[in-house]
Formats: structure tokens, C-alpha cells, sequence
């Protein structure tokens, strides 16, 4: 193990952590903490967070102290510690009550660097009263946007921490996070005491993500042609909002021939670690899961996160897509949606009785914006980034599907006035299927039933198709000139934004849907960042496998021994001795003394 107390940050970085050099802003913020002061810091996943805690703890006297919200992340961070020979624990209800006391005996004779623990234990009198004994080189409060009750994620105990940090004023705080609006920063700085002055915004762009959004249609199997065509092979998640439709996804992909594995609260204990380990060591493992899986995972080859249904904010959608593509790859956040989904997800909001009304309509906006984002005919990374408050530089990206297959407009106002006129004639009491049915002029019994095919309004729409009625309904609802009345059956409503609309005062410009891409037309080929040449790949494959048997020995994950970054950078220099190894990007001095010797015979068997 290590010792490198009082040692300057960048040798450090160099010796510990095998990185030349800092990432945009880690340096500052370390430095600052280092020197005693506090942070909160909001970067992309994917950044470099966790360095940002780790390596003052060990520059720093004491022991720093990490609160984290889920024991898987722990475990995995822990292993990931150890590797790189840093004095790492948790303390948390998977250990024995023997292996708890060995955590603590460790914790007092300050043979620990960094310690583990959720918010609920950092907050027993009888675990800061054994932080009262030592010295804490810092609190870090990881996935800190649970603090906020504005944020996406907020947690009840977070709440609580404050009190941590009024008992123990002169251990600095560094909160980290992915994913706070302005209300969910500020809120985080007023519950920790921190000053404007402590707030890190790094900015929230994931160039390497390619953005795409479809109309839902049949979700399946336009999931499947995404797959098949972009992702054949590599590590997923796909999220689903219930338990029932997670089950059904997962089993459906394993008939079609990927493995994947459920994930929702409804399995025990046992299969959801299961799970959980199984995509942490396995390379193409599929997780179908509801939105409880995934904070926090270090796993950095998930090549794609696809939303079957929709999340129920933007700073959700932000969260859960980023965890695909961490080693800086080129990787898939894919989603399809309707006007359905968007329906309930607000009665799910509104079915929340005890919030305040204030909150309430907070994640009603956060939704509608979620909803903007999915209708937009503007760059994808631009929406998403204004929504955080920061300015994309140029007016397109290029890697989203709106920039790629630029969207084609039409002039909706005489598609959306009929629409209006027949919502009213109808008496602003039914949904969009009926109020379709009587645009095109169908004969059912419902529109019989209440007389509707005598409105004026009746089969004025035959010149569309119901598909494309849909979609005039849905965009008049994104742009705010249609409310759907979730108390009852998802009534469409008139808002007053529609009455210039209506008086031919405002023209409204619609988007075409586009139709599917057929896996002949993607663009992959333009993505790929790594040699075809047979030899490169072979070599890749051949040192994936002997980090898979080393990995195996220890039970670890394989990335915690390398990531794939390292291993690129392997087949790219060919290093042929330890110093040339040790010159690699992610090998620090711990790392070559346990795996060089072995990686080296792997790139020599092939030079031979």
C-alpha cells in the first residue's frame, strides 16, 4: 500500500493514478480542497469527479470520508481503490458484524485513506463519535443532487448531512454531482453552508454520446433494428418504467439472442446484486431496469442506455444517459416516446399527494421541458445543454440525430386550427384518439353516441392519415396550445396560448416524423475510433482476455484492472519493457509492479 501524505497533487496524479496530466478544472478544485476549503462540483459523468475527493484524502492527514447512497457503488469503488494500492473500506450492512468491527479497529488506528458509508450511518451518534477520535481529512458527498428536494433524485436522509458538517466545521466538504440545474445548485449550497465562491460548474457536454429520439411506434422492435444496426455486440441498458414491462423486455432480447437480465425493486436482494455484478464483469451483458439501476455505476464501456419509455425530467434523462460511454468512446443514448407515455408520467407526478404544490408544478415544468426536448427540430446537445445553463459553441453538433438527419418543418397552422376547432366542438372532454377518430370522419359508436358526427369539425381531416393526426396532437401539446387533463381520461383541453392560433394571428410550424432508418443507412463506420487492421484486433482481444483471468482470480471487475482506454493505448505503442509499460496512460507505480510482467508477454507473444 501507499503513503503520499503531504506529497504535491500532480506526482500524485502521476504515480498513484498513471495520468500525465489533470482534466479541465480537477486541479483547482483539488488544490482548493487540499488547502483546507470547500466545493461543490458539477461535472459530466465521465470527468473526473471522484479524483477530485481521492487524491486530497491521501495528500491530506486523516481519513477522508466518503458519503455514497448505494452499496454497489461502494464495493466498486473500493475494489477500483485498492488496485491502484490505496488504503480504501466501506462500512456498510453487507459486512458481517466481525468484518464491521475489523472497518472500525482499521478506521481508529488511521490505517484507512478513504472510507465508504451511506448517508444513514454517516449520521449514528456512534459513528461520529468515532470520527470525533480521529482526524477526517475531508467529508465527500457523493450524488449530492439527492440533498435538493428540486433535483430528480432527492433523498429524505441527505437531508441530514447538514448537521454532519455544523458538527465537524473545520473538515472541508466537497459535494460532487453529474446532474443540478440552478435550483438544485443553489438548494445544495444552502443545505451544506457553502458559499457561492465553493460552487465548480465544468460544464455538462458528452461529446461522445450521439443523442437520438423517435416516435414510439412498435418499441421493440424499433429497438431492435437500433441494436442490431449500431450495437451487435457491447454492454446496454435499457431502462422501462414498470417492473412487469422490464421483465418482458429482458426476456424478449434473450430469445432474440442478447443476453440480459432484469433489474427492479421487485427481486430479492439476492438476484439484483446478482445482476448487478454479472454486468460489472461481464462485456455484453444487456440490463433491462427501471431507474433504480445505474447511480453511480463505474462501469466505462456501456456503449449505449436506450429509454423504452420516457424518464420524468430532463436532468433524469441527463443522469441515466450518462452512464454510457465514460471511457470517451463513442456511445448511444437512444430513446422513443408518445403522447401517452408524457400522459403518464404526469398522473405518476400528480398521484404523489403529499408533495407541495410548488413541487408539484416544478416537476410538471421539468417534465414539460423533458417533452421540448423530445419535439425539438434544434440540435439535441444544444436544448439539453441551455436547459443547464450553459452555451453550445456553433449551431449544430453533429452528433445528434436532428444535426445528422436535419428534421424537415412544414406549415402546421391549418392542421393545428382544425385540430383546435375539433377539441372545442367536441367539448374539450375527450382524448387524442377520439378527437382523431372525428377528424377523419370514422363511424364508431362513440362518435355516434354523443352526436360528434354532426359537428362541424367531422371528417374535416381525411386528408391525413391517423398516424399523422397523432403527431399534430402531440407537437400542439409540446409547444403549450393543447393541455391534457390528467385527473380523468387524458381529455385534450384549449390553453390561451392557442387563441392567436386560432384567430389566424400566429402561424405554427410543425416537424415531419421521420420514418425509420434501415440499418443500411446508419453511419456507423464514421464513429469507429479504433484500428480494423486484423493484427490490432487480435492483440486487443488477446489482452482483454488476460485482464478477464486476472479479474477472475480476484473477483473484481475487469475495468478496475484497465480500462479499454489502456489496453487501445497497448496496441497502439506496443511498449516491449516495463518502462515503456509504465509510460501508458492509467498505470501508475502499483499497477505495473502487478500486471506489467503479465500484459507484456501478451503484446511479445503477438510481436513474435
Amino acid at each position: 500500500m501507499i503513503d503520499v501524505t503531504a506529497a504535491a497533487p500532480r506526482h500524485v496524479l502521476q504515480t498513484v493514478f498513471g495520468f500525465d496530466d489533470f482534466r479541465p478544472h480537477q486541479e483547482a478544485i483539488i488544490r482548493r480542497v487540499v488547502s483546507g476549503q470547500n466545493a461543490l462540483v458539477v461535472m459530466p459523468t465521465g470527468g473526473g469527479k471522484s479524483l477530485c475527493y481521492q487524491l486530497p484524502a491521501l495528500v491530506r492527514e486523516g481519513t477522508g470520508i466518503v458519503v455514497s447512497p448505494l452499496i454497489a457503488l461502494m464495493k466498486d469503488q473500493v475494489e477500483a481503490l485498492r488496485q491502484l494500492g490505496i488504503r480504501a473500506a466501506y462500512l456498510n450492512s453487507s459486512l458481517t458484524r466481525a468484518e464491521r468491527q475489523d472497518v472500525k479497529r482499521q478506521l481508529r488506528a488511521g490505517a484507512i485513506d478513504l472510507l465508504y458509508v451511506a448517508p444513514e450511518r454517516a449520521m449514528m451518534a456512534s459513528f461520529q463519535r468515532a470520527l470525533g477520535q480521529i482526524d477526517p481529512a475531508l467529508f465527500a458527498i457523493d450524488e449530492a443532487h439527492c440533498i435538493s428536494e428540486w433535483g430528480h433524485d432527492f433523498r429524505p436522509e441527505y437531508l441530514q448531512l447538514a448537521e454532519l458538517r455544523r458538527r465537524f466545521p473545520q473538515v472541508p466538504c466537497i459535494a460532487v454531482t453529474a446532474t443540478a440545474d440552478a435550483p438544485t445548485r443553489q438548494a445544495i449550497l444552502e443545505r451544506l453552508d457553502l458559499g457561492e465562491d465553493d460552487l465548480f460548474v465544468t460544464g455538462f457536454d458528452r461529446p461522445n454520446i450521439r443523442y437520438t429520439v423517435r416516435p414510439k411506434r412498435k418499441a421493440r422492435p424499433q429497438f431492435w433494428r437500433f441494436v442490431q444496426s449500431e450495437h451487435p455486440q457491447g454492454a446496454g441498458i435499457v431502462y422501462c418504467l414498470s417492473r412487469k414491462r422490464v421483465e418482458q423486455t429482458a426476456d424478449w432480447l434473450t430469445r432474440k439472442g442478447r443476453e440480459a437480465v432484469p433489474y427492479h425493486a421487485g427481486l430479492s436482494d439476492a438476484a439484483r446484486q446478482e445482476h448487478q455484478d454479472r454486468f460489472l464483469r461481464e462485456d455484453d451483458l444487456i440490463v433491462v431496469a427501471t431507474v433504480a439501476f445505474g447511480m453511480g455505476i463505474d462501469k466505462p464501456d456501456v456503449r449505449f442506455v436506450a429509454h423504452l419509455d420516457v424518464p420524468k425530467s430532463l436532468e433524469a434523462y441527463y443522469q441515466e444517459t450518462g452512464r454510457a460511454g465514460r471511457d470517451g468512446r463513442p456511445a448511444d443514448a437512444w430513446m422513443v416516446y408518445r403522447l401517452s407515455d408524457i400522459v403518464r408520467m404526469r398522473k405518476i407526478l400528480q398521484g404523489d399527494s403529499d408533495t407541495r404544490d410548488e413541487h408539484e408544478w416544478t416537476q410538471h415544468h421539468k417534465l414539460n421541458a423533458l417533452f421540448g426536448y423530445c419535439e425539438t427540430t434544434d440540435c439535441r446537445r444544444r436544448v439539453l445543454l441551455n436547459y443547464f445553463g450553459e452555451r453550445m459553441e456553433g449551431a449544430r453538433c453533429g452528433n445528434c440525430d436532428n444535426c445528422l438527419d436535419p428534421v424537415d418543418t412544414w406549415d402546421g397552422t391549418v392542421a393545428a386550427q382544425k385540430v383546435l376547432s375539433c377539441v372545442y366542438r367536441t367539448g374539450q372532454r375527450f382524448g387524442a384518439g377520439h378527437v382523431t377518430d372525428v377528424l377523419l370522419g370514422r363511424d364508431t359508436k362513440k362518435i355516434r353516441r354523443f352526436g360528434h358526427n354532426e359537428v362541424s369539425t367531422y371528417g374535416i381531416g381525411a386528408d391525413r392519415s391517423k398516424k399523422a393526426w397523432r403527431s399534430v396532437i402531440r407537437q400542439l401539446v409540446a409547444k403549450g396550445l393543447l393541455h391534457v387533463d390528467v385527473t380523468g381520461y387524458g381529455a385534450l383541453q384549449l390553453t390561451e396560448a392557442c387563441r392567436p392560433v386560432l384567430q389566424g394571428d400566429q402561424d405554427v410550424q410543425l416537424r415531419e416524423d421521420p420514418e425509420p432508418v434501415a440499418a443500411t443507412q446508419t453511419k456507423k463506420a464514421q464513429r469507429e475510433d479504433f484500428s480494423d487492421a486484423p493484427a490490432d484486433q487480435a492483440l486487443f482481444e488477446a489482452l482483454r482476455t488476460r485482464r478477464t483471468e486476472l479479474a477472475r482470480k480476484q473477483d473484481v471487475p475487469p475495468y478496475v484492472i484497465f480500462h479499454d482506454a489502456t489496453l487501445r493505448a497497448m496496441v497502439e505503442h506496443r511498449p516491449d519493457s516495463l518502462d515503456a509499460f509504465r509510460q501508458l496512460s492509467g498505470v501508475g507505480d502499483v499497477k505495473l509492479d502487478r500486471y506489467g510482467a503479465a500484459f507484456l508477454e501478451v503484446i511479445q507473444a503477438h510481436e513474435a
